[in-house]
């Protein structure tokens, strides 16, 4: 089964869009647990035991494992087999942000897809398809690409307008300063050349942020309908559910997976802490199926 149909089969048995984000910081996991064995991923398992038929994904994101260092790790890979082992139908998409040359890549599409099994990865456009290519060959994987991103300083890079003399795509376009050919952001031209050169194998996806509606709704244009879209940024970064739910779905009202991580999973520090996610939870899940005209 590829990553698309195992998205495309939970979103209708769970009826969500809803990713949980298990961005489990240890100094922010609950004390009870914090000083027990395994802190990680027994905070992880409760919130997934108390989440499974609310969601679409779960996201676990490196660095807060990476950073303990093996006890980290280690907390990673059981996350990762117990989500594997107890609900396999629902897809694990690893924050990862990799991206190097195409050696360096294997070692990565090793470490995320043969000993995590992840089913999905994010990832940098920076260094082109070429040196991509290790994930891209991965057929049954998706991979999602950054485009717009969440954070407030994304536009510094994304946002610079890319000038030719030649525009095929006819989304999102602009005069260019002389007048002549076009001119529009970079974080476009990623949009384009992902579905349309990079996505030989129909495993890519793409990430752009809630907190960015407009420039989101422009990359809905840009890859059409059927394309996944990874959405960081509601909840704690302050995206508005409505206009992202509006924004990022194609016209079936699918393929936007709507990430929340700190807001759902540190909902409560108290023994309760599983209980309240989902209460959390539950809510969003509820927004977001009315902004996508989804009962």
């Amino acid at each position: 089964m590829t990553f698309q149909q195992k998205l495309d089969s939970i979103v209708k048995k769970n009826n969500t869009l809803v990713c949980v984000g298990l961005d489990s910081e240890i100094t922010k996991i609950p004390e009870q647990i914090r000083n027990g064995e395994h802190p990680q991923s027994t905070f992880n398992k409760a919130i997934i035991d108390a989440t499974h038929d609310l969601v679409c994904a779960y996201k676990p994101n490196t660095a807060f494992y990476e950073a303990r260092g093996k006890a980290g790790i280690e907390a990673l890979k059981m996350t990762c087999d117990y989500i594997k082992e107890k609900y396999p139908e629902i897809p694990v998409i690893l924050d990862a942000k990799r991206a190097d040359i195409g050696s360096t890549n294997e070692g990565y599409v090793k470490f995320a897809f043969d000993y995590l099994g992840a089913d999905a990865i994010t990832l940098h456009p920076y260094l082109g398809k070429e040196s991509l290519k290790p994930f891209l060959d991965r057929k049954n994987k998706g991979l999602f690409i950054l485009c717009r991103t969440s954070n407030p300083g994304s536009g510094e890079f994304q946002d610079l307008l890319v000038t030719g003399d030649k525009d095929t795509s006819g989304v999102a376009r602009r005069d260019s300063p002389d007048g002549g050919g076009f001119s529009k952001s970079l974080y476009q031209i990623i949009a384009e050349h992902i579905v349309n050169d990079w996505n030989y194998n129909g495993n890519c996806g793409l990430v752009v942020g809630a907190t960015y509606p407009d420039e989101l709704k422009i990359v809905r244009r840009i890859v059409g309908d059927g394309f996944p879209l990874l959405i960081p940024g509601v909840g704690s970064q302050g995206g508005d559910v409505e206009k992202t739910a509006r924004s990022g779905v194609d016209k079936d009202g699918l393929n936007a997976i709507i990430n929340s991580s700190r807001g759902i999973i540190f909902a409560s520090n108290e023994p309760d802490f599983s209980e309240k996610a989902r209460e959390k939870l539950i809510k969003l899940k509820l927004e977001i199926n009315k902004d996508r005209n989804i009962s």
